[in-house]
């Protein structure tokens, strides 16, 4: 008897399966809050501020536009970090470093 012919699988398939066996997902699903930013902290502080990358050790850099600013995110940090977190299955922002954006 002539052995079945297995049905390909779909790419986005394969590829979540690569992504969740090499731990590389929850840094995809992680780095997915960059395009969120907005929606999670706000028009005001988007306007002001610019993520920029996240590290696989959860530390989210972002271009601040003026010192004053800077001073008062940090201030804000607490608020800022439980908006960031409050998507469950992602892996965590754990600080936040800001960064004076340079003209």
């Amino acid at each position: 008897m002539a052995a079945k012919k297995q049905q390909p699988s779909a790419i986005g398939d394969v590829l979540a399966g690569v992504l969740a066996s090499s731990g590389i997902a929850a840094r995809v699903e992680q780095a997915g809050l960059i395009p969120e930013w907005p929606t999670l902290v706000g028009a005001q502080i988007a306007s002001v501020t610019e993520p920029q990358s996240i590290s696989a050790n959860g530390t989210l850099f972002v271009t601040v536009t003026t010192n004053g600013w800077m001073t008062e995110l940090s201030l804000m940090e607490p608020e800022l970090m439980a908006a960031l977190n409050a998507k469950p299955g992602r892996a965590p922002v754990r600080k936040i470093r800001w960064l004076l954006k340079r003209a």
